[in-house]
C-alpha cells in the first residue's frame, strides 16, 4: 500500500498503500530523540528485534550487487518521487525516514528539493547510498526516536521502511512533529495481504503435519487503519490508497531466497 503513506506486497503479488498526507494542523507535540540500540517505545509490543534489523539491513548493503535484490525498492521509490513531482510546490528541506541506500532521492531533483536528509538505523546503507544530484546529509537514527526539531521539514517521505517498526503511531507523530504547519508527508509501506499466498501455504502445510501453526511471515498493517492512525498522529487533508506489484516466482523456495537475500523483515 503506498501512503502516499504506504505499500503492501503479494506473493506472487504484491500490494502497496500510499499515504499523501498535508500538515496544515498539529494537534499534539511529541518528544524526539535517538534510541538507544534494540530500544522500543514504552508501552510498545517488541515484535520486532530492531538490533537484529539493524545488522540484517548493514549485511544486504555489503553485498557485492545489492542492485540484484533491490528491484522493488527501486520501483517503489520511484513512485514516491512521482508523487512528490504531483505537488505543485518546491521543498527546501526533505527528509527521508528509513531511506536504506537512497531509493527515492535518486529520482529527485535539485529544482523541487533543496537539501536532502537521509535517515535509516543502518550505517552501511547510508555509507552506500545511490547517487543523487541533491545536496543530502545521512543521518544514522531510528524511525521511531527521529533526532530533529520540531516544525523542522518541509517535506518527509519515507519508503518501505514504517511496515517493520514496533511502534507505528509514534513513529508518525514523530514525523509529524518534525514536519512544518504546512509540510507534506509521502509514504509507503507493505500493507496486510502481503506475502498472502506464501502465509497461507506455510499455515496449510503446518497445520497438516503438526496440526496446528506458527506465524512465519511478520504481521502488516491493514489498509483500513493508517487513516485513523495518521489521523491520531495530528495529520489532516489525508489520501490513503493501495498498489499491487505482481512478482513472479518459480516457487516457494525461490521467493524464500529473494527474501533472504533482502534480508527482508518479511520473513
Amino acid at each position: 500500500m503506498l501512503l502516499r503513506a504506504g505499500l503492501r506486497r503479494l506473493w506472487p503479488r504484491s500490494r502497496a498503500a500510499g499515504i499523501s498526507v498535508e500538515n496544515r494542523s498539529r494537534s499534539r507535540a511529541v518528544a524526539s530523540g535517538v534510541s538507544s540500540p534494540g530500544g522500543t517505545s514504552p508501552g510498545a509490543l517488541n515484535i520486532f528485534d530492531r538490533e537484529l534489523k539493524r545488522k540484517q539491513k548493514n549485511w544486504a548493503a555489503r553485498q557485492p550487487e545489492p542492485i540484484k535484490f533491490d528491484y522493488l525498492k527501486e520501483e517503489v521509490g520511484s513512485r514516491i518521487a512521482d508523487r512528490v513531482y504531483d505537488v505543485a510546490r518546491d521543498f527546501p528541506l526533505a527528509l527521508d525516514v528509513g531511506c536504506g541506500r537512497g531509493y527515492i532521492a535518486q529520482h529527485l531533483n535539485k529544482e523541487t528539493v533543496g537539501k536532502f536528509f537521509q535517515a535509516d538505523i543502518a550505517e552501511n546503507a547510508l555509507k552506500n547510498s545511490l547517487e543523487t544530484e541533491i545536496p543530502t546529509v545521512s543521518v544514522l537514527a531510528d524511525e521511531e526516536f527521529l533526532p530533529f526539531r520540531e516544525n523542522t521539514f518541509d517535506l518527509v517521505v519515507s519508503s518501505l521502511s514504517l511496515h517493520w517498526v514496533n511502534d507505528l503511531p509514534r513513529a508518525l507523530e514523530q514525523i509529524h512533529y518534525v514536519l512544518k504547519p504546512d509540510g507534506v508527508f509521502i509514504g509507503a509501506m507493505f500493507g496486510g495481504d502481503t506475502l498472502y499466498e506464501l502465509r497461507c501455504s506455510l499455515q496449510l502445510a503446518e497445520t497438516e503435519r503438526e496440526g496446528g501453526f506458527s506465524p512465519h511471515v511478520s504481521p502488516f498493517t491493514a489498509v483500513n487503519d493508517l487513516g485513523h492512525l495518521l489521523g491520531r498522529a495530528g495529520f489532516n487533508t489525508l489520501t490513503v490508497d493501495t498498489d499491487e506489484i505482481q512478482v513472479n516466482y518459480p516457487g516457494m523456495f525461490e521467493l524464500m531466497e529473494d527474501l533472504q537475500e533482502k534480508k527482508s523483515p518479511e520473513y
